[in-house]
């Protein structure tokens, strides 16, 4: 048993609530431990704490343009890695029509985010169609494979040796946020019954990062029913009505969808905007010193960041404030925007990540700067 040590007490000249009456002419950082479910500080400063000129040294925010980063590829083990660490795998995959293979990941479970497509999910509990802003849950283990109607672009996030489940909503209840049921579980339908097959069929295994390929004489996703508590689900970000407040800036924490226990998937998607006129109007400044933090930006504006695009990413690691953009909290906290249309996916991981080698144009390299007030 652990305990943190404890002490709220209030220093110089501060709010009395979090996020909310600033000291004039301040802002705003909040300090805290555990991914936002931990210890915090406020600390009210006079300048920015993003308002660095000059960054040298390996640490640093970053930012990658994806939509450039991969060819389209049959197989989600060509997919281009991203970020890794040994709890996580990001990658990023393109692919079209038919899978030639079957997939199975035995290093553990895979989130696979649909940034853009659609069509048909196959695996060994049945079928379910997917459209853009899908994420399926496919548990270690499970056979798969895609048939796209569309070209899809996807993000995949790996629980390495471990398993995503769903958070704990506390206060707000179980139905909170989604209610569980409205996740989709693959059906034996007449779509995968059209599939049984006597072909010979591949399957692709990934283990510790490696490739065994094993035939059947036979297309082995042929199950006529099952039965249990164990099988993909898959939750569209349109389904999730997201925690907020009129009073009050929410932290990423409340909009957690999946985790497992050295990573939490949050998804954002649209909300009004806090209208209380001493609530903060957007993401806070904040040292996040336990967890490091990647958002993939699928749709809209993302009400914080300028220049950021569908399809780009950025990677904030532990070791320096990081926060809204200059011209964005200007408007924000102006109020001139009454709602936000942003959907984006963020995943924070408990331990360092490490960023791939990835082709030249892909990293925005002076992301840095975009801080600095023009």
């Amino acid at each position: 048993m652990k305990n943190w040590i404890q002490f709220p007490i209030v220093e110089g000249t501060a709010s009395r609530q979090a996020h909310c009456d600033m000291p004039a002419g301040t802002y705003e950082q909040e300090m805290g431990r555990e991914g936002f479910f931990g210890p915090a500080s406020q600390l009210h400063h006079r300048h920015a704490p993003t308002g660095w000129v000059k960054w040298e040294g390996p640490l640093r925010p970053r930012a990658f343009d994806l939509n450039n980063a991969t060819a389209v590829s049959g197989s989600p083990w060509d997919a281009r890695l991203v970020l890794f660490n040994g709890a996580t795998k990001i990658r990023i995959w393109k692919t079209e029509g038919k899978m030639p293979a079957l997939a199975r990941n035995a290093d553990g479970d895979d989130l696979l985010f649909f940034h853009t497509g659609s069509g048909h999910f196959y695996c060994d509990f049945g079928h379910m169609p997917f459209r853009d802003g899908d994420y399926i849950l496919v548990p270690r283990g499970v056979q798969w494979r895609l048939e796209c109607d569309e070209p899809a672009m996807v993000l995949m996030v790996e629980a390495t040796g471990d398993s995503y489940k769903l958070p704990g909503k506390g206060l707000v209840g179980t139905h909170a946020i989604f209610d569980p049921a409205i996740l989709d579980v693959p059906r034996i339908d007449d779509a995968f019954k059209e599939q049984y097959s006597e072909a010979e069929t591949l399957c692709e295994i990934k283990r510790q990062d490696a490739l065994s390929h094993v035939t059947y004489g036979f297309n082995p996703l042929d199950a006529i029913g099952w039965h249990g508590d164990l099988a993909p689900v898959k939750l569209n970000w349109r389904d999730i009505r997201p925690l907020m407040s009129a009073r009050y800036h929410v932290p990423p924490s409340a909009h957690c969808t999946f985790l497992s226990n050295r990573v939490v998937i949050c998804t954002f998607c649209p909300r009004p905007i806090e209208s209380d006129p001493g609530a903060l109007k957007l993401p806070y400044f904040h040292s996040n010193v336990d967890y490091d933090e990647f958002i993939f930006y699928h749709k809209g504006e993302f009400f914080s960041r300028d220049n950021i695009r569908p399809g780009m990413t950025t990677f904030h690691p532990i070791g320096f404030p990081h926060g809204p953009h200059p011209k964005a909290y200007d408007t924000a906290m102006d109020y001139a925007r009454k709602e936000t249309d942003e959907v984006a996916v963020m995943v924070d991981t408990r331990d360092m990540m490490t960023p791939a080698d990835l082709p030249e144009g892909v990293e925005w390299t002076e992301y840095y700067k975009s801080w600095q007030k023009k």
